[in-house]
């Protein structure tokens, strides 16, 4: 089981099934909404509990996901595809993870939008897109 929680403790999570994938976004939105890139963790939806969800600001950012953030703290917290047919997981910044996750980065996404301030150099697999 993991757990975390968003930077002022309103909103808590748990996972009770292991990651299906963790990656990291470079997609200009993504760095527009954490101020970098996103560190996630995919995981199976219905593995996910959610306490102090009153707490959550939903913002669709595409005709595809909607992310959520608390609304006390700002944390960025979750990337949640729509069409939950298609889709069975949900996205959490992994970040907001209590330690230890036991887990490591697997690759890197849409780094064809990547910040020109940084580079990628840590031999894990990139993406375009």
């Amino acid at each position: 089981m993991y757990q975390g929680s968003c930077l002022c403790g309103a909103v808590k999570f748990s996972v009770s099934a292991d990651f299906i994938s963790t990656d990291a976004c470079h997609c200009d939105q993504c760095r527009k909404w954490t101020g970098h890139f996103l560190a996630s963790a995919d995981i199976p939806r219905d593995s996910l509990t959610i306490s102090g969800s009153e707490y959550i600001t939903w913002y669709q950012s595409s005709e595809k996901v909607r992310r959520g953030f608390c609304t006390q703290c700002g944390s960025s917290l979750f990337f949640d595809p729509l069409d939950k047919v298609k889709h069975a997981w949900t996205s959490i910044a992994l970040g907001a993870f209590n330690k230890p996750t036991l887990t490591h980065l697997e690759r890197h996404i849409f780094v064809a939008e990547k910040g020109d301030y940084y580079d990628i150099n840590d031999g894990l697999p990139q993406n375009d897109h």
